[in-house]
């Protein structure tokens, strides 16, 4: 049976239709309720004092306002997962034995979140050690990173971040940036949507007096710091932020980006479907944060439950060994 946990406090109208409706489907979702009282703890009133009742079911959980259906479908999912994890537990009989391929297993199933961490930091943070190299004159290995990121990135620099210079960036005059010198103004290089031009700028690095270009564009940048951002987030709360709704990560990931992105492309050659237009910096870091951070917010937690899933069964599997190591058979 599964235990449900109910965050309430006196007084609240909708925590008692929440109690009515959960009394109401006991008999179809078998469960046991423990009512947690927010006002005993400062901490507990603090994290849920604008939204009780709050229904917390294994890795599910359910914000006030929610009704019967939804509270259906909660249980039903919390019940269908505990079925399974039963069965994988039941599957096998024979004496268990704990390998090294478990452990390894384990270990990542546990400390998956970091390693995702520490690899965005690594990849993230190698296109701007490539600028620092440039400045203290080690150019080789620098081209080497910057060749490397141009597999997975346009490098165009007037859509990239300069560091150690005059300016952070250097738009096209076509931005209608005011206050920032343009592209063309700081390096004489030709702003025109053709090959050779894209190739100068593809291949500008900087200077002394305008810098030196990260080898990731400023998008690029925005959606690989957003990604980080909820990660670290997500580590200091403890995994437990629910899953952002596919409708939502659509409205504030995928929309924004798309436009900007798309309304971009379609108004310059080849296409020039659409009057000319080149997105600002500001548009590119913020449509882009907003896919990264939704994009995690909506991934990371459906990780966190498959992870869960296999930390309990390989939990389960390692004390039936211990258990097998003190009573051989």
């Amino acid at each position: 049976m599964i235990q449900v946990i109910m965050y309430t406090r006196s007084g609240c109208h909708l925590c008692d239709l929440a109690r009515e409706d959960l009394a109401s489907i006991h008999q179809q979702y078998p469960h046991d309720l423990l009512e947690i009282d927010i006002d005993s703890s400062k901490d507990l009133e603090v994290a849920y004092g604008f939204d009780i009742p709050v229904i917390e079911v294994g890795p599910y959980t359910l914000k006030a306002p929610f009704d019967i259906q939804e509270l259906k479908i909660t249980l039903g999912a919390a019940i269908d997962r505990q079925r399974h994890i039963d069965e994988i537990n039941k599957a096998d009989m024979r004496p268990a034995k704990w390998t090294t391929a478990d452990e390894v297993t384990y270990w990542i199933t546990r400390h998956y979140l970091a390693l995702f961490n520490f690899f965005v930091i690594i990849y993230l943070g190698l296109p701007f050690l490539a600028p620092v190299m440039m400045k203290l004159g080690a150019e080789t290995p620098a081209r080497w990173i910057y060749r490397g990121y141009s597999f997975v990135c346009h490098q165009l620099s007037y859509r990239s971040v300069f560091i150690l210079g005059e300016q952070v960036f250097y738009p096209r005059e076509a931005a209608g940036v005011d206050g920032l010198l343009t592209y063309n103004e700081a390096t004489g290089l030709s702003e025109a949507h053709e090959a050779e031009a894209l190739f100068q700028s593809r291949n500008f690095f900087g200077n002394d007096n305008v810098g030196f270009k990260v080898a990731l564009c400023q998008r690029d940048i925005a959606i690989y710091g957003g990604i980080l951002i909820f990660g670290l987030l997500f580590s200091a709360t403890g995994r437990k932020l629910p899953p952002l709704p596919w409708y939502l990560w659509i409205a504030i990931g995928l929309v924004p980006i798309g436009l900007d992105g798309l309304s971009q492309l379609i108004s310059q050659p080849p296409f020039n479907f659409i009057p000319f237009r080149e997105s600002t910096p500001l548009f590119r870091l913020l449509t882009g944060f907003l896919f990264g951070f939704s994009t995690a917010w909506f991934g990371y937690p459906l990780v966190e439950e498959t992870m869960a899933d296999s930390r309990q069964v390989l939990a389960a599997k390692r004390l039936r060994s211990q258990e097998n190591s003190k009573n051989p058979t």
